[in-house]
This record gives structure tokens, sequence and C-alpha cells, in this order.
């Protein structure tokens, strides 16, 4: 999938998760959810944790680790089972959880080109050096890597 949104728009969305629950598909599995948010805003650090009695969202958290802005972002998540793993939106996710992934990209998709202003091009000018040789951020479905993710707790 590919957005007219820039990098920096994307990124301002995956980057942290204050903005997660606009695109994410579990947030709406479970309205009562409840979230707890630590750690700086955005990048390294940046971490949720959530709590829901709904058996398809469950427990669990997820904190940015690795942080390249505009190119990727990579998360440890942790569904409370003995092996937490990572996600890397680079912008491209595995097989195990890409259905969801698929609806949420669509949700971020349309949440980043509705900041946009009306009648606006593609790309907007560079706010900073990095954006001025960025390419427009590209939005992958899962493709061919496959990495272990335990499936949501039942």
């Amino acid at each position: 999938m590919t957005t007219t949104a820039s990098p920096a728009t994307v990124y301002g969305l995956v980057g942290g998760f204050k903005r997660f629950n606009e695109w994410s598909p579990w947030a709406r599995l479970d309205p009562a959810t409840k979230y707890t948010y630590s750690g700086p805003e955005t990048g390294v650090g940046a971490r949720m944790e959530w709590a829901s009695a709904n058996p398809d969202v469950g427990n669990g958290s997820q904190e940015v680790i690795d942080v390249e802005p505009g190119q990727r972002v990579t998360s440890k998540l942790d569904f409370g089972m003995d092996n937490p793993t990572t996600s890397t939106i680079s912008l491209v996710l595995d097989r195990m959880v890409g259905a969801d992934y698929e609806k949420g990209l669509a949700q971020l998709k349309a949440v980043a080109e509705s900041t946009m202003p009306a009648n606006a091009p593609p790309i907007s000018a560079p706010a900073t050096e990095a954006d001025a040789n960025a390419q427009p951020a590209t939005v992958a479905s899962p493709t061919e890597q496959e990495t272990p993710v335990p499936p949501m707790p039942q």
C-alpha cells in the first residue's frame, strides 16, 4: 500500500503510540481497553501498555526500541507470553498479523492523508534536509518476510 502522505507525516503516526488507536485495528475490538503511556512521546523508549477483558485484545505492551526517522520504526511487542517479539514498520510487516495490519495501514493512510490541506501536492515543501531527499512514504502490506509472532491470547 502506498500513501501520498510524506514520510514525516507517517513517522509522526507510527513513531510513538499517542495516535496509535486512530489507525490500530485492535482499538475497535474493545473500546473499553485501558491504555497507559510512558517514556517520550515518540522515538526510542515510547511505550504503551494495554489491558482488556476481551480475549481478542488481552493485555500487553509495545515499546519503540529502534528508529530511523522517516525510514523505519521497530517496536518490541509483548502479549504477556514467554517470548516477546519485534515488529518493524519500514513500512513492512509479517504474515501472522498481516491481515490486521493491512486494516490498520489502510486506516493509517486515511489518518495521515486527512491531515493534508485540500488540494495539496502529494509531498509538501520539506521541513528538514532529510525530508528534502525523501521519497513518498511506502506503507507495504506483508509480503515474503516471515517473523514468528505469537497469536493474540484467546
